[in-house]
């Protein structure tokens, strides 16, 4: 049997204290170890890790499996094993950047995107706002392999991104888009005057602690990067994903980052405390509560997250016990992180699943092993079920 890392526990110096509520059912910490192990069982992905707490204490934290299905690779580390987050980028960096600069007045949520791009202009694009941009509202097409035509040029990327047409009346209805996120990506950089890896370094990554949070992780730190991709047969840790990315040269706004269980408990805790960091307010409560209004039209989407949506044909990532107060997000890597506020619980697990899977749709099967965590994860608190759903507990 592959080897299981024992269960770390993190401290995250002011902003993460030792809890004094009363501890969970060791059953339920089973039950958290055998969703996860089944993915590996299942051959969905290698590697992976958990961390669970609330707002000023962790409750659990631990790593899984290996890096590769090779069992004398390493074994996921909860605070120094670095992941390919993917679309966790959009909430982390991008829409954590537009948060700040809306606190400080420099971005108007419901001004025209042409203000801050001239060059998002004509017709319907006219009336695209900001706000669409980070509900998904806006129009723009759900995806397009723009990195086919850009051959390497971030230039030529940004041109093609340019380039495409509104396919939806702006504002009528949501439809999830790496787009949006690209060309919000491209407004912060106008508005702060920097390469958005810097931006989000001095937004973001230094105001909340999140030391192992990066854009374009460093060749020496290849060896403690999980692999989320293959080339010619080897593991190639520390390159993005996301091929649009790659053509924007490793730095999007839609994916790009690099970041470990440990920092990304860090954030999902400033949610948690109403946007206080590790120094004081990173940004006001007002202005945390502003992204957390689901629009008129923006289905299940709010600024920046996503938010739970029963379907009748597959289960949620979110399960089925958090309350209707949850928002999060996940990524094509395999990744996954909500906050629960009325639970005061958040979840963080982090997989390779874009790593050589060893079954097919593994996208579809890792929703199963994520509604079973999450509900697993929900079982920790004392009463933490919904009244409704107690049986199911």
């Amino acid at each position: 049997m592959d080897a299981i890392a024992w269960p770390t526990i993190l401290v995250y110096g002011a902003l993460l204290m030792i809890s004094s509520v009363t501890p969970a059912r060791a059953q339920s910490f089973s039950e958290i170890d055998a969703a996860v192990q089944d993915g590996i069982r299942r051959g969905i992905y290698p590697g992976a890790v958990v961390v669970i707490g609330t707002r000023d204490s962790l409750m659990y934290a631990r790593g899984y499996g290996h890096f590769t299905w090779n069992s004398s690779s390493p074994v996921p580390d909860p605070d120094s094993t670095l992941w390919d987050v993917a679309s966790i980028t959009k909430v982390v960096s991008t829409a954590s950047i537009a948060m700040r600069l809306v606190d400080r007045g420099k971005l108007e949520l419901d001004a025209p995107v042409r203000r801050y791009l001239p060059r998002f202009a004509g017709g319907l694009k006219n009336g695209v706002t900001v706000r669409m941009l980070l509900d998904h509202t806006s129009g723009l097409k759900s995806y397009v392999p723009f990195y086919v035509k850009a051959r390497g040029s971030r230039a030529r990327a940004i041109d093609l991104l340019y380039a495409q047409p509104l396919v939806r009346t702006p504002g009528d209805s949501a439809e999830y888009s790496d787009l949006n996120a690209l060309f919000l990506g491209l407004i912060e950089e106008k508005l702060g005057g920097q390469p958005l890896d810097r931006l989000a370094k001095r937004e973001v990554f230094d105001p909340l602690g999140l030391s192992q949070t990066m854009y374009k992780p460093s060749s020496r730190m290849k060896r403690r990067i999980a692999p989320s991709g293959i080339w010619r047969g080897q593991p190639v840790p520390g390159d993005v994903n996301d091929q649009n990315a790659v053509a924007m040269g490793g730095v999007a706004g839609h994916a790009g980052v690099f970041s470990t269980g440990s920092d990304l408990a860090r954030y999902a805790q400033v949610w948690l405390r109403s946007g206080m960091g590790p120094d004081g307010q990173w940004v006001s409560p007002q202005t945390v509560q502003r992204f957390l209004v689901r629009g008129p039209r923006s289905g299940s989407r709010l600024l920046g997250w996503d938010t739970p949506e029963a379907k009748p044909d597959e289960p949620s990532v979110f399960g089925s016990l958090v309350s209707d107060a949850s928002y999060g997000h996940t990524g094509f890597t395999g990744t996954e992180l909500w906050v629960d506020p009325a639970r005061d619980l958040f979840l963080v697990f982090l997989t390779n699943r874009a790593f050589d899977p060893r079954i097919h749709e593994s996208v579809k099967e890792l929703k199963v092993v994520r509604a079973a965590l999450s509900d697993a994860t929900v079982r920790l608190v004392p009463h933490g079920c919904r009244q409704e759903l107690v049986a199911r507990c």
